[in-house]
């Protein structure tokens, strides 16, 4: 079902649209996290933007349809990530 809302989304706005709304909703969330940083956050306001922000990923990931290829790069950056974190060679 919200896979049909974002292609809905995409399709009466468009994707330019769409796109310009993720830069959008991501600099609204560096705002909030800058915000907590500062001592001034509100998790409130962070968890919202966040939500905004996983919805516009979303539509992105339709956008340019790259899903297989995103789970590649996920996969080799928590392959990293785990090795600079845990020194571990190989991740199962």
């Amino acid at each position: 079902m919200k896979n049909n809302l974002y292609k809905d989304a995409i399709a009466k706005f468009g994707k330019g649209l769409q796109i310009a709304m993720f830069i959008e909703e991501a600099s609204e969330l560096i705002k909030e996290l800058i915000k907590e940083l500062r001592g001034k956050g509100n998790r409130e306001n962070i968890a919202e933007e966040m939500a905004d922000v996983e919805i516009m990923l979303e539509q992105l990931k339709i956008i340019f349809n790259n899903n297989d290829l995103i789970q590649k790069f996920k996969i080799e950056k928590l392959k990293r990530l785990e090795k600079n974190i845990r020194g571990v060679e190989e991740w199962k």
